[in-house]
């Protein structure tokens, strides 16, 4: 793995767990009156961020690329508490710090990882010149 790669995967990787760890931090310890269950926030806020936890451990760039899918929710969560919480816009703004981060270093991760592996994508005009040759064949056979 190139220095680059390793350091994205770093950067994806840490965020990770500091937004992980701030968020259970945050809905458990931070929240001074609490108005769902313990068992809600934990299925709500906590779960869908422990989906990509083996993937990004290992260091699969698929699961890097999906689990920005995964931060969305956090971004668009942040967003909502820093405009509707004033009490909690601190809490918000450094949700969205991390997740921004980690959706950064998990982008150019499996960017950077990919290509090393072999894994991009064909060029449409490739795909096309393929198809091509292919259904040609097919006539020529009938």
């Amino acid at each position: 793995m190139m220095p680059k790669t390793r350091l994205y995967r770093w950067v994806a990787l840490i965020s990770y767990l500091l937004l992980l760890g701030w968020i259970t931090v945050w809905q458990f310890v931070l929240v001074e009156a609490r108005i769902y269950s313990t068992l809600f926030v934990a299925l709500v806020y906590i779960l869908p961020l422990v989906l990509p936890l083996r993937g990004l451990v290992a260091g699969k760039p698929y699961t890097h690329a999906w689990a920005n899918f995964v931060i969305l929710f956090y971004v668009i969560h942040g967003f909502t508490v820093a405009y509707a919480v004033p009490a909690e816009r601190v809490y918000a703004i450094i949700e969205l710090l991390l997740c921004t981060t980690m959706f950064t270093g998990c982008c150019v991760y499996a960017r950077l990882r990919g290509r090393e592996l072999g894994l991009g994508l064909k060029k449409l005009k490739q795909v096309m010149a393929e198809e091509k040759a292919a259904f040609e064949g097919k006539e020529e056979n009938n």
